[in-house]
């Protein structure tokens, strides 16, 4: 028979409370057991929102709608930043399992985004001003710089121009495009105020030239036709451009690696719908 217990006597613990776990304590006890500071760090700027939206509730009370409003956050964010936070609410997630307090995968209807990659992501429009407004850098190559932007060609196009080629008149210049065809490409004023000086006279040959001479005979001689008639320099390389563009660039990207010459044409692409029609060929 059980014993009595006389008015103020406590009795037997009811641990039915205790069982409970809040989103919002799992959270807590999950970072917790993070050792490296920086994963922490990173994890708790994703789940510190699943709190916000859920901290007062059973962590088994948790849904796949409620993964899905904290993601909804970053909808328009990159794919990195996208898969950084998914990240956060999986591992939260696989935890929570191996400590029996979810039974399901609530991340199951959330799918990780393909990164772009680093050749075909627009250079900010700012950015890009700073770099053709920079007289630190020569005019030959600013002037390539603001064609390749404003035509939004290919930088073979481009590179491969010579002097007769351009319709100085009408802003634009005659290219063989990647199909054989013969077509035109466009600049605006920022290019047309610079051609003028790079040009100094020249009404033939290639218009960017390299930086010396070319050699007139041997395995590395240029054809004729790649050759200034007037300053005896051959007509400036692919590499070469490349190189430039990332070593000045490379100041203004935050990854310090600097941009590429295709990188400029997809800017190009991405920052005005008229240039997307340009360069559909």
């Amino acid at each position: 028979m059980p014993a009595a217990t006389s008015p103020g006597t406590p009795g037997p613990a009811d641990d039915s409370a205790d069982d409970v776990v809040t989103v919002t304590a799992a959270v807590e006890r999950f970072l917790a057991s993070l050792h490296t500071a920086t994963t922490r760090d990173s994890y708790a700027k994703t789940l510190t929102h699943l709190a916000s939206l859920a901290g007062d509730r059973p962590v088994a009370g948790l849904a796949p709608e409620d993964y899905a409003a904290v993601m909804n956050r970053w909808t328009s964010a990159a794919a990195a930043t996208w898969n950084r936070h998914l990240s956060a609410l999986v591992s939260f997630t696989t935890w929570a399992q191996r400590q029996d307090l979810l039974a399901t995968n609530l991340a199951r209807r959330l799918r990780r985004r393909t990164p772009a990659r680093r050749g075909d992501r627009a250079i900010p429009a700012t950015q890009l001003e700073a770099l053709f407004t920079d007289d630190r850098h020569a005019l030959r190559e600013r002037l390539l710089w603001r064609m390749l932007y404003e035509t939004a060609a290919r930088a073979e196009e481009i590179l491969s121009l010579n002097v007769e080629d351009l319709d100085t008149e009408f802003r634009r210049a005659r290219v063989t495009s990647m199909g054989g065809t013969m077509e035109y490409v466009h600049w605006a004023t920022a290019t047309a105020r610079l051609l003028p000086r790079l040009l100094n006279g020249r009404t033939s040959g290639p218009l960017f030239l390299a930086d010396r001479r070319a050699p007139t005979s041997g395995p590395g001689a240029p054809s004729a036709a790649d050759i200034c008639p007037i300053t005896g320099r051959g007509r400036l390389s692919y590499p070469r451009a490349e190189h430039l563009f990332k070593t000045a660039s490379a100041e203004l990207d935050p990854h310090r690696q600097g941009w590429t010459l295709h990188q400029l044409r997809h800017s190009a692409l991405t920052h005005d719908p008229a240039a997307r029609r340009r360069g559909s060929r």
